[in-house]
């Protein structure tokens, strides 16, 4: 009989928790109704679900109710966020200003923006030999804001290399020039303390599929005071949700998202201690058993603390020099990780993250994300560095760049 691939990419996506699925059931054959249905029970019972489920939603993240839109997940959020700002008719200007190792759920849409009547600046990130690899500075976002600066993009934790941006310091910035500040969430909610009101943050994004909850369904944080912030909507035909986002809501995925931050919350403390020792436990394992091993990202601190936790606790990107991460991974098939993120794993260019750290393409393309969760334990670290140690030494006896 064969066993399931020990998984490890839980920056790709996570398992839904089985409490999860549990809370969603009656959604689906029971309490089914449509939201929209003002006249009958079923239509009560489904509306009365969505606002409990958007109540506990708000709190998790410091907002208030009033302030969540939800989607079907971050990608749809960000484009709702930064094309909502863009186009705008009573915008202040035409500027924008990111990140290079943003989602490509926020460069794209900037791309387009660019290719319009826009302009976008891209702000680089500290290189691979600082002390903090792949951090944009406060100082660095306030040099770029003009007067015809609009919005303010930058993700509070990166999908490939884990590094906590300095969003609240940001936030600041952006506060005092006026400017809006949109976040790239996905990574951070359920993971690490987020709240919109420290952070400062205008808008905000995350899915329910990278916190144990339903792929699907997803959440815009949009602040209505100090300032009341105004979009274009996206998508129209219904006018659900204020006009900001039509169509009928998902319910179940609804219910499932506030269940998926409920327990991410409470389980919180433990989680991110637990998750740290583990990702030491991996990359000792690793460097005590290779050569040639190198971290790439910040270092593996265990603070917990978000004014000293520069990187998700569960994260953990590196370079093994002299084998190439697709065969690795391929060598690999019962170990699930990836050699990038996972929604450009089907571009084959090098990863535009590692790149703006200054790694060469063949550091790139050596290197491995793994991703730690909820599931995973001791055993399963133990057995996965023992899987890469093997296939890390035959791969480099095969290479001809091996030393």
């Amino acid at each position: 009989m064969s066993t399931a691939p020990i998984y490890m990419d839980n920056q790709s996506t996570t398992r839904v928790d089985p409490r999860v699925v549990e809370a969603m059931l009656p959604y689906f054959t029971e309490k089914f109704g449509n939201t929209g249905s003002v006249s009958h029970a079923y239509g009560w019972e489904a509306k009365d679900a969505v606002e409990a489920a958007t109540a506990q939603i708000a709190r998790c993240i410091g907002a208030r109710p009033r302030e969540i839109v939800f989607t079907s997940g971050a990608t749809e959020s960000n484009n709702l966020a930064i094309r909502g700002v863009a186009e705008r008719t009573n915008r202040r200007g035409n500027h924008l200003v990111s990140v290079t190792t943003e989602h490509k759920a926020v460069l794209d849409p900037l791309a387009r923006l660019g290719r319009r009547d826009y302009e976008v600046t891209l702000l680089p990130v500290s290189p691979a030999e600082s002390e903090t690899p792949g951090l944009v500075s406060a100082e660095q976002v306030a040099e770029s804001i003009r007067d015809d600066t609009i919005l303010v993009s930058v993700m509070l934790v990166n999908n490939e290399i884990g590094i906590v941006q300095p969003l609240a310091e940001i936030g600041r910035v952006c506060k005092e020039r006026g400017v809006l500040l949109h976040c790239d969430a996905a990574q951070a909610v359920g993971k690490i303390p987020v709240d919109v009101e420290e952070l400062q943050v205008d808008l905000l994004s995350f899915s329910g599929h990278k916190l144990y909850g339903p792929r699907g369904v997803g959440a815009l944080y949009v602040r209505r005071r100090n300032p009341h912030v105004r979009l274009e909507p996206q998508i129209v035909g219904g006018g659900q949700q204020g006009g900001l986002r039509s169509g009928t809501l998902d319910v179940p995925g609804i219910v499932g998202l506030a269940k998926a931050l409920e327990l991410c919350l409470e389980e919180m403390p433990s989680e991110m201690a637990r998750l740290t020792e583990l990702r030491g436990r991996l990359f000792e394992g690793l460097s005590s058993e290779l050569t040639d091993i190198s971290l790439n990202g910040p270092p593996l601190t265990t603070a917990t603390d978000n004014s000293a936790l520069h990187r998700l606790p569960g994260n953990l990107s590196a370079s093994f020099a002299y084998v190439d991460g697709e065969a690795l991974m391929m060598s690999m098939g019962s170990l699930a990780v990836s050699s990038g993120s996972a929604c450009t794993s089907a571009n084959p260019e090098p990863s535009h993250v590692l790149r703006a750290l200054g790694l060469s393409d063949d550091e790139v393309r050596s290197s491995l994300r793994f991703g730690l969760g909820r599931f995973n334990t001791e055993e399963e670290v133990d057995t996965a560095i023992g899987m890469v140690v093997e296939a890390v030494t035959r791969l480099r006896k095969m290479s001809s760049l091996s030393p």
